[in-house]
């Protein structure tokens, strides 16, 4: 009777296992391991490593998990963001997983309302939550329009609509269950940007985005944060990442292929196409540029599209008002986006 009684309450109450790597963010540790004891959800196990800090980030765990049996205190005893993920996976007991950055802070309800979630909908689901960045010294454009346009996908479940623009799952703010994270790869991938190429295994495994409309994270931004910093966050690793999942996931080989744009990202597509030896029609807005050859490849102006009668367009511009002209021309000629033409930035 008494392991009917364990197993119903851990159907109603299932452990959650939060997996958070860290380096050198003493600064922060306290507020953010504040916010993970002080959840209303109060059945998790934190399994937290080490990345081989240098200040007293490793010591100020340690007292933690003194106070604490459910923090988990691990080290790296490789290198990397990934190889400390795969070590908190590997320790990991809960049939529900979710990732923390050690930098943030998770608001009171945030594994409460991500489980909520996902019991409701069961397995082939990733919970999602609202985000919202916050910094001592303010935050910048830039970041204002990512926390926007993420959130506004959020909210409808649309993330994957528009997955080759960024990375459309927020890294901290997810939860799903660890048999689907498992047939999804869970970390066995090497490729970064981590989060990134998680977000591409969801979407290529089907995991449908429950909508949220609630802030459930709060997203730090400071100098010295990884993805300011490392070097795997830059924009040649997010290119490689999203044209090797387009390839993979997307690309119709019956097609003609077409990149529009000669800008820095045209440019790099381009070397990334020809170093896998894929054709390709380029399409360019810049007439200094028209006519000229780059990579032994013609630039041609938009009226060349007029000769494509099957083609899929990725497109590499990054300005908005541009991108809505853009938009606008490969719908007027009867284009669907997402089949036929891919926003990579």
């Amino acid at each position: 009777m008494l392991k009917v009684d364990l197993v119903l309450l851990s159907m109603k109450n299932p452990l959650i296992s939060i997996l958070t790597p860290f380096k050198n963010t003493e600064a922060f540790l306290t507020d953010c391991l504040q916010s993970i004891v002080s959840q209303s959800h109060q059945n998790w196990e934190l399994l937290i490593v080490d990345d081989h800090s240098e200040d007293a980030s490793f010591d100020m765990v340690e007292a933690f998990a003194a106070t604490d049996n459910r923090i988990k205190l691990y080290k790296n005893k490789k290198h990397g963001i990934i190889e400390a993920l795969r070590l908190a996976f590997n320790k990991s007991s809960g049939d529900y997983i979710t990732r923390m950055d050690s930098d943030d802070i998770m608001m009171p309800h945030k594994l409460d309302i991500l489980l909520s979630n996902l019991l409701d909908k069961g397995k082939q689901n990733v919970a999602i939550g609202l985000v919202e960045y916050f910094s001592k010294d303010g935050i910048g454009d830039g970041y204002k329009r990512y926390e926007a346009w993420l959130n506004a996908l959020t909210i409808d479940g649309l993330n994957y609509s528009e997955i080759y623009k960024e990375c459309v799952i927020p890294s901290p703010c997810w939860m799903i269950h660890k048999q689907d994270l498992i047939s999804c790869g869970a970390f066995s991938s090497n490729r970064y940007p981590e989060d990134y190429d998680l977000a591409f295994r969801f979407y290529k495994h089907q995991m449908t985005c429950i909508p949220c409309d609630t802030v459930l994270h709060r997203w730090r931004d400071y100098e010295s944060r990884a993805s300011r910093t490392d070097e795997h966050y830059t924009q040649n690793y997010f290119l490689e990442i999203k044209l090797h999942y387009f390839l993979e996931l997307d690309y119709d080989v019956k097609k003609t292929l077409v990149i529009w744009g000669a800008g820095y990202k045209g440019k790099k597509m381009a070397r990334l196409l020809i170093e896998r030896n894929i054709e390709f029609i380029w399409i360019c807005n810049n007439p200094k540029k028209i006519g000229k050859h780059i990579y032994n490849n013609e630039l041609h102006d938009i009226n060349f599209l007029n000769t494509l009668n099957n083609m899929q367009v990725i497109v590499t511009v990054a300005n908005p008002d541009s991108q809505r002209r853009i938009r606008s021309f490969l719908s007027n000629k009867q284009l669907k986006s997402y089949r036929d033409y891919f926003f990579f930035c």
